[in-house]
């Protein structure tokens, strides 16, 4: 495995732990009230100009993988979009490039 893709590996990785520490912390702390968690999301203007940022990242990954991924058939690339819708863009992406960087068989 070339180090390019080893570095993606270790960032869709920590992608996925580090945010989903302060998640978990967070819904820990609050009996786990999914809602109020959303709430603190538009707190304020700063927040929801943060979590407008993601879902439009989100959204324009999530056209890209499927876009490539016909062109490509590289199907299992298609795995970057529930990465990336349940747990984030910081795993997402790099997943994805990850999955797209790999040796065809």
């Amino acid at each position: 495995m070339s180090p390019l893709r080893m570095s993606y590996l270790g960032l869709a990785a920590w992608g996925a732990v580090h945010p989903m520490y302060y998640f978990m912390s967070w819904l820990s702390a609050n009996d786990w009230d999914w809602g109020g968690m959303i709430d603190a999301w538009y707190v304020n203007d700063s927040a929801t100009g943060l979590t407008w940022d993601l879902t439009i990242a989100a959204i324009s990954l999530t056209v890209w993988i499927v876009a490539e991924t016909r062109v490509r058939r590289n199907w299992s690339a298609l795995w970057a979009i529930p990465a990336t819708w349940c747990i984030g863009v910081s795993c997402g992406l790099p997943l994805y490039l990850f999955l797209r960087t790999r040796i065809p068989d």
